[in-house]
């Protein structure tokens, strides 16, 4: 059989479409929608936190530590005429009375009030200092100590606020891996055969972790930095439009950088998806294949086409890096050049007293502050990207409906048809893995409850996958599978495959004990039927020799035990189902003849009363059949029991004789 190498994840994926894969997530994120609001509430609360931080730096500056002139404003223009900075005494203040009488020729006396040039408090002693400011030292204290308030408060806040959204993101990537996963269990095994298991495991794992880096930031990203900038925005114009616009004068160059870096680092991401989607299946291939390898010494082969690898998935690293290395210091030159605007045309207003000192501190603090979250931009536009990349594959494989559908012109049939399995039956069955390319080729027999069918022929003739179509691995070209009379496409597949079970050449068996390898999480089965399977399997022999029993752990695989001691597990499993079907694919290949004896005894006692079909390359397993069908270039060529087939001396006959 051949399979179709054009992996769905190679396809070349066309226009960026991250609005239409965030509305496809919407399903995974409404379950959390309040969540989701508490931390934009918390978003909201911290911005305004952060908001303040830079206006409480202006009032302490401006009330307190350079006060500011009776005439001059925040928003007036920045060429207003310079006035003079006071510092007030209260004259009925004792000790300000006394140093005002001290220093006449520093302070000129209006009234109840006495006020000193800025520029000379310096003449005045420390303590006298203190004492004239003693207002403005409370108010700077009153100050710092609402500074203190705010980080707590916003510690507190943000610790919530990641709490919420890491809740949050855990739980979308759980019901979207759950999601994943259970649609890939209901594809058909044609799908399977078309995608190494290296990129599926990348989807699950990788792909859904970058998912929750999408959730986690996407809040703080959408939200925490846009009100952020709204707000800078704001204040920025409320304390100074003027200064404000000309600021503003670089953001154009700041979107122009965004859009460029934007369309170069989709691609990249994207690139980067499937080279690491790629590492991961020559890896999975490598370990999966390393006898082969070794056997054959392809291991320099093998390690220079790892290598191919991994300098394309180095390379497109290093296109992320060029591009990533290029955005930032562009934005920082654009940062420090509003900074430098801020200050030359801020701090030529200061001197002409247009502008307050505090004005312009808060106004460096909050042009820092608005190009933090550009900056930002580069780290959370790379984690969205990447996200977005595996959206992108994910979505491939939930949109991808390789499931094998009903036969829409047939009724569904009751389910009281499949309280016993009487008969399966093929009707002109034509079958092809892919087009063109006929595997089976009219195809019709007919298998009664209680009869055993052996199938066989040369390697390549098609019995296997006869064995596929009768589970409902794949649907035929043409014809159709009958269980009881009914199409096996209108069947719950669950139903009749409960009463199956299958023998394979070589059996799979997972890394769990040998006890939940045979039962299958059949906790109903009890100790004393357990042994009964094991004795009736020829497994017991098997078990009594491990330290741990059957709760001995295997391998991967099970590469721990034999193959032929695989095949006695695979018995015991197909036992423990209690199934009305047998179906044996090869069942006693690859085993010494010993192993072969005590797998034919297994076998026997799991045929009894049941019906059963056998593939075989050695004939002897099926000379006791009830009907021997030979396939041979995917035609049933001949029909009958080894008696009759002998005496017609035909195909199987002289397959008969070459195997002496």
């Amino acid at each position: 059989m051949r399979t179709d190498y054009g992996y769905f994840e190679e396809k070349k994926l066309g226009k960026t479409y991250d609005f239409r894969l965030l509305r496809r997530l919407t399903p995974f994120i409404r379950p959390i929608g309040g969540m989701l609001a508490w931390s934009i509430l918390l978003v909201i609360l911290i911005t305004a936190l952060d908001l303040s931080i830079p206006y409480l730096t202006k009032i302490a500056v401006d009330e307190y530590i350079v006060p500011r002139s009776a005439t001059a404003t925040d928003s007036a223009a920045i060429d207003q005429p310079p006035t003079t900075r006071t510092v007030q005494a209260d004259l009925s203040d004792p000790r300000q009375k006394q140093i005002a009488e001290r220093h006449p020729d520093l302070f000129v006396t209006q009234g109840n009030t006495a006020r000193i040039s800025l520029t000379d408090l310096h003449r005045l002693q420390h303590d006298e200092i203190s004492i004239l400011r003693r207002t403005d030292l409370i108010g700077i204290g009153r100050i710092a100590a609402i500074f203190l308030c705010i980080i707590v408060l916003s510690f507190g806040l943000n610790f919530a606020q990641r709490v919420v959204m890491e809740y949050a993101g855990h739980l979308i990537m759980h019901r979207l891996r759950t999601a994943l996963f259970a649609h890939l269990q209901s594809l058909s095994i044609e799908f399977f055969s078309r995608n190494p298991v290296g990129r599926l495991v990348t989807r699950v794992t990788n792909d859904v972790q970058n998912m929750h880096e999408l959730f986690t930031s996407l809040v703080s990203f959408v939200f925490k930095d846009l009100f952020l900038l709204i707000g800078i925005a704001a204040v920025l114009t409320v304390m100074n439009p003027k200064l404000a616009l000309t600021t503003f004068c670089v953001l154009p160059f700041v979107g122009a950088a965004a859009f460029i870096f934007s369309k170069q680092a989709r691609e990249v991401f994207r690139t980067l998806r499937v080279k690491v989607a790629e590492i991961n299946t020559h890896f999975a291939e490598t370990i999966g294949g390393m006898k082969v390898i070794q056997l054959f010494g392809n291991e320099e082969t093998n390690h220079r086409r790892f290598e191919t690898l991994n300098h394309d998935n180095y390379l497109a690293g290093m296109r992320q890096i060029r591009v990533l290395g290029t955005f930032l210091p562009v934005i920082e030159v654009l940062g420090m050049t509003a900074v430098a605007v801020v200050i030359y045309y801020g701090g030529s207003g200061v001197l002409r007293g247009g502008l307050s000192l505090g004005a312009l501190v808060a106004f460096i603090a909050y042009m820092k502050m608005f190009f933090r979250p550009i900056r930002d931009l580069a780290e959370k536009y790379n984690i969205l990207q990447n996200a977005m990349a595996s959206a992108e594959r994910i979505f491939l494989i939930l949109d991808s409906d390789s499931r094998l559908p009903p036969a829409p012109a047939l009724p569904r049939p009751t389910d009281r048809k499949l309280e016993k399995i009487e008969e399966i039956r093929f009707e002109r069955v034509f079958f092809s893995y892919l087009p063109g390319e006929t595997v089976l080729k009219d195809i019709g027999f007919r298998v009664v409850a209680g009869q055993t069918v052996g199938i066989v022929g040369p390697t390549g003739a098609g019995k296997t996958s006869l064995i596929n179509l009768m589970l409902r691995f794949y649907d035929p070209t043409s014809g159709r599978v009958l269980l009881n009379g009914a199409d096996l496409r209108q069947l719950p597949a669950f139903l009749y495959r409960s009463k199956m079970a299958m023998v394979m050449q070589d059996p799979f068996l997972f890394s769990e004990s040998i006890r939940e390898n045979i039962l299958r999480g059949n906790h109903r089965v009890s100790e004393e039927k357990l042994d009964e399977i094991l004795a009736l399997s020829n497994c017991k022999t098997l078990t009594d020799k491990l330290p741990d029993g059957a709760e001995t752990i295997l391998s991967e695989s099970g590469a721990s035990i034999s193959s032929g001691e695989r095949q006695l597990v695979s018995i015991a499993r197909a036992f423990a189902r209690n199934p009305e079907v047998i179906l044996f694919d090869e069942a006693t290949s690859y085993v010494d003849s010993q192993t072969e004896v005590q797998i034919q005894q297994a076998l026997q006692n799991l045929m009894a009363g049941r019906t059963s079909i056998i593939i075989a390359h050695r004939l002897s397993t099926v000379r006791y059949a009830d009907t021997i069908l030979v396939l041979h270039h995917g035609k049933i060529i001949e029909s009958g029991s080894h008696e009759a087939l002998m005496a017609r001396r035909g195909f199987y006959y002289r397959l008969n004789q070459l195997q002496g």
